[in-house]
């Protein structure tokens, strides 16, 4: 049984990577941190002539056709770069949720903008503190108006669009709205990662349109957020990479007493952890790339491994980053803040880490007992 991409996908990879490390090395990730800017604009539109955008869509709405096998590698050599490009919103989350429930008319409308790179989507969830949960949303979608706020929006500064959980009657509907519309006040918030923006939403009697079955978006909620954590997690997966890579390089040439950093123990040790805990990742997020692909029954359970551990990986080598660097690690002038930035972003975006070790408790044991 084969496990490995194809030297088709591999190569598609490679393109990727040699593209970013061309157009995006992490001085652009830089410039975006030290700027006003929330996104580097240019290096969004050349992603989206490479078909980046639109890996997943449909050609006849303008995408590239590719698949989720294709999406997850260029997912990774986003991660790797630290691209400053609202690639998770857009492309994980507010693409998915159209192609799971939008109608012909709006697949027609939003996924051929979205491959253009035309526009930004992006899903807005949180009301506060704590887990989202149907109880908790206070949002109200009726007569086709959404009225209520929502915190913490991913890329809320720069989406076009926006997928908003909110009730209608006694279940929990998708709302697609316009973010230019009338009712709409976006309130910039300070983020740990500002080339990752995000922004808290008031809607006033907004215009909106269902997007999915009344009653469904619940269930269809649920299916997005899976699917945008595995391809989040090979974002990580790639982040994590790039941190073993560049701490083994720093460790290996910085010399004290005469001997490399790298061969003291408790420095080898060290290494070793993080060598093992983006392994760990790596495997989960292979699990999880096929369980997408494929559609399968353990998606759900794929998406919580691939989730927690490409987390772990991320978060452990951006802490150990910093430690074995030594004094300049804290520095602004070296990069480690920039992946640390990401790791606690990403670490969250979605849910924190222990929000989905419990969900994966909970997913095992209706497995096991049905």
């Amino acid at each position: 049984m084969n496990f490995d991409f194809s030297d088709d996908q591999k190569l598609l990879q490679k393109t990727a990577r040699d593209f970013l490390e061309e157009r995006s090395p992490l001085a652009v990730n830089r410039n975006v941190l030290e700027s006003d800017l929330h996104y580097d604009a240019d290096l969004w539109s050349a992603a989206a002539e490479m078909g980046w955008q639109g890996a997943t869509i449909p050609e006849e709405y303008g995408g590239a056709g590719f698949g989720y096998l294709e999406l997850v590698l260029i997912a990774e050599e986003v991660g790797r770069s630290l691209a400053p490009i609202p690639f998770d919103s857009s492309v994980y989350l507010a693409t998915e949720a159209i192609l799971l429930a939008g109608n012909p008319e709006q697949k027609k409308n939003r996924l051929s903008a979205l491959a253009a790179g035309e526009a930004i989507g992006t899903l807005a969830l949180a009301e506060g503190r704590g887990e989202v949960h149907p109880n908790n949303i206070e949002t109200r979608f009726e007569g086709g108006k959404l009225t209520g706020t929502k915190l913490a929006v991913a890329n809320g500064n720069t989406a076009s669009f926006a997928i908003v959980a909110a009730k209608a009657g006694d279940g929990v509907a998708l709302a697609l709205v316009d973010l230019s519309a009338d009712g709409v006040t976006r309130s910039p918030v300070d983020s740990i990662d500002p080339t990752r923006s995000i922004a808290n939403i008031e809607f006033k009697n907004t215009p909106a349109e269902p997007l999915g079955d009344a009653g469904q978006g619940w269930e269809v909620l649920q299916r997005v957020l899976d699917r945008g954590a595995i391809m989040l997690a090979f974002e990580q997966l790639g982040g994590a990479s790039h941190v073993l890579e560049l701490t083994k390089d720093f460790t290996m040439g910085r010399y004290a007493f005469g001997r490399p950093i790298a061969s003291f123990q408790a420095i080898k040790h060290r290494l070793a952890d993080l060598y093992a805990a983006v392994e760990l990742a790596k495997s989960n997020c292979f699990y999880g790339a096929w369980a997408l692909s494929t559609d399968s029954d353990e998606l759900g359970i794929a998406a919580c491994n691939a989730r927690v551990s490409a987390s772990t990986a991320f978060d452990l080598g951006a802490v150990e980053m910093i430690q074995m660097y030594g004094g300049v690690g804290y520095t602004w002038e070296y990069d480690c803040h920039l992946f640390y930035r990401r790791a606690k972003h990403d670490s969250v975006v979605l849910g924190s880490p222990a929000e989905w070790r419990e969900k994966l408790v909970q997913r095992l044991v209706a497995k096991n007992a049905a």
